[in-house]
Parts: C-alpha cells; structure tokens; sequence
C-alpha cells in the first residue's frame, strides 16, 4: 500500500478535482463523502487503501474548492465522477457513498451508461423521496451519546450551502426511487441503527427497491457509522468487496 497522496484530476476543461488517492493495486473504489466533507471518510479510504485503489474526491463546494454555477443537481456532480472514471480509464469499480455522497453515488451508478461501476455501497444515504420517511436534518452541534463524546467536524457552513445547491431544498430526488429497480449490479446498504437523521426504516425501504441488495444494522451506531463503529463496518464492507462475493454469484 501506497502512502495517500492528494491529487489534481483535470476531469474536463475548466474543472479541476481534489482527490485524495491511495492503494496502487486491486480494484479501484471510489469513495463519495457526505456533508462533513473529506476527513469524515478519510478511516474508510485507509482501510480499503490495503486491498483496493482507492481515490476519493472532494465534491466541488466543499473544504474552499471552487464549485462551478453549471455544477448545480446531483447529476450533474454524478456526471463528473463519471468523467473522472473515464479519464482514469477504469472500470469494475466499486462506488461507495456516504449520506449526501451515497446519493451521488447512486445517481453516478444510475448514469453510468458505459458499466464502469460493478458495485454500490450506501451508508446511511439520502436520495430518493420515500413516502412517510423524512430527512430530519441536525438544528446544531452533534451531541454526546452513550458511546462517548459528539462527534467532530459535522457540516461547515459553506458546506451545507454546497449540499443545498447540488440537493435543492427537498433535499431529495422525487423521481429516483422507481428507476433503482435498473441498478443490476450488486448493493451493499449499511445503515447506523441509532440514526436520526435518516431512520433505519428509510434504509430498509432504499435497500428493497433495487433488485440484487443487502441490507444491515450497524448497532451502536448513528449517522456516522464510519467513525462510530468502523470495525463492524469493515467486516460488512471486506466481505461484500472480497473475491469471492462476485463469482459466487455467477
């Protein structure tokens, strides 16, 4: 495993991507942060970093990184990670996300006409519109829990400003939900049991409506399972990556 190193992708003219890269060998993952922004995800990219080549990116917007006015909807956010993809010309990739970055993630596996994308992760995601399951959004700082103290580094700011201008005020997207039945490649949906932004109860419902998806509790765990409980992450998350998971399928 190679040290992370922070790169500059010129995914298209005019639009430069922060990318934090890692991992030289296996296949590539691409890891999507949600509003915390990079360092909320930054345990996840190590960990697969042994195994796989990770890169994650910064979402433009987001840690002072420019986000250009046409970059205003998740498809088209999703529509640079596809570019970055395809300027690094890889393929069976592994696309994993994070709340706001699972919905991006989604919607870059919804769009990915050329099947770069062999395999999906969510963890405690927003995206599509579910009928009676809210976002319930945090009014403040995080607070302590059973566990230990809040967690740190919770949305900047300017970084909600970014998410709200990729998500729109619904924070949502009314039509995704029927066209995930055309997601074939494999779903792994985990999902912190304590969340109170996003309720299990929406992750099971997310999780049933694409066809070939499995779905799992994290105990102990809220919005951010990754730090809360990131060893019960990584057993969920090294088993459904490992080998032997796809060609059980076939």
């Amino acid at each position: 495993m190679t040290a992370p190193e922070q790169r500059t992708v010129p995914v298209r003219p005019g639009l430069d991507l922060d990318v934090r890269a890692a991992g030289t060998s296996g296949n590539p993952v691409l890891v999507l942060h949600g509003g915390p922004g990079p360092s909320s995800i930054a345990p996840l990219a190590d960990h697969l970093a042994s195994d796989h080549r990770v890169l994650a990116p910064t979402h433009p917007g987001w840690d002072a990184t420019p986000r250009p006015d046409d970059l205003d909807s998740v498809p088209a956010l999703a529509a640079v990670y596809l570019d970055l993809l395809g300027h690094l010309g890889l393929d069976d990739v592994t696309v994993i996300g994070t709340s706001f970055g699972g919905w991006v993630a989604t919607q870059t596996v919804l769009d990915d006409r050329e099947g770069r994308i062999s395999k999906l992760v969510l963890m405690d995601a927003i995206g599509p519109a579910l009928p009676g399951r809210q976002i319930t959004l945090p009014a403040g700082p995080p607070a302590p829990t059973a566990a230990g103290p809040a967690p740190q580094g919770g949305p900047s700011a300017p970084s909600m400003a970014a998410m709200r201008a990729y998500a729109g005020p619904a924070m949502a997207d009314a039509g995704m939900l029927p066209r995930l039945s055309t997601v074939t490649c494999p779903v792994l949906v985990l999902w912190g049991a304590d969340d109170a932004v996003v309720t299990p109860d929406f992750g099971r419902a997310y999780a049933a409506a694409f066809p070939d998806a499995r779905f799992a509790l994290i105990p102990g765990a809220g919005h951010l399972p990754i730090r809360e409980k990131p060893e019960t992450v990584f057993t969920h998350l090294d088993s459904f990556l490992a080998p032997r998971a796809r060609a059980a399928r076939h």
